[in-house]
């Protein structure tokens, strides 16, 4: 009877354990999803665009308006050439108005003074 009880208790807490995990799971998904990824950025309104030196990529960059409250931020935007047009979100900067697009390379962007290696790197001000 007490091995019962026992495998019990185990058998309670394993399953507390996993139902407390898959809580906590979702909850940091959710701040994430809510407040840091970059796919659910304002689209803005177009700035300027430059292509890489051989043609792969194209940033773009947009102004976002966030209200009376918050000030202008920039959101910058590659576009993948050879992908049928796909986007990723690599740059978001806040209190920013305009957008400096320098390529130094096929692969290397300066955007308003950030250097990215591009499609890994990104830039986001509310990481840093």
């Amino acid at each position: 009877m007490k091995e019962n009880k026992k495998k019990s208790k185990r058998k309670a807490l394993k399953i507390l354990l996993i139902v407390s995990l898959v809580v906590i799971g979702l909850i940091g998904y959710g701040v994430y999803w809510a407040f840091f990824n970059m796919n659910r950025l304002p689209t803005g309104e177009y700035l300027t665009e430059e292509t890489s030196p051989d043609g792969t990529y194209t940033l773009k960059a947009y102004l976002t308006n966030g209200g009376a409250t918050t000030s202008y931020a920039v959101r910058g935007e590659l576009v993948f050439n050879n992908r049928n047009g796909k986007t990723k979100n690599i740059y978001w900067n806040y209190r920013e108005e305009t957008a400096n697009i320098e390529w130094e390379g096929n692969d290397t962007v300066v955007i308003n003074g950030h250097t990215l290696n591009v499609p890994k790197e990104k830039f986001d001000f509310r990481n840093q």
